[in-house]
């Protein structure tokens, strides 16, 4: 008798937790990831209001991105040709 007992508590115990897990998961998994972009908002601040921030109507603003010009002379390493083998 003790054992069908423990038996029941265990299903009880496993169906019960599978139910509340179903409803709380959603609700948990939705609270992470808002809690998430708020902490990534907060670290890397928001660009696009930073931008329009400081932007006033009408103005018009060119930037232009500088690249770094690769120095050929710099020897980078060896070329060996690969023959196949038959």
């Amino acid at each position: 008798m003790v054992l069908l007992q423990t038996i029941l508590i265990v299903i009880l115990v496993y169906y019960g937790l599978k139910l509340l897990l179903k409803w709380l998961a959603p609700k948990l998994l939705n609270y992470a990831v808002k809690k998430t972009s708020e902490r990534f908002g907060q670290q890397f601040g928001n660009p696009q209001d930073f931008d329009n921030a400081q932007k006033k109507e009408g103005e018009t603003t060119i930037s232009k991105k500088t690249f770094r010009k690769s120095n050929p002379s710099k020897k980078v390493g060896e070329y060996i040709d690969f023959e196949e083998i038959d």
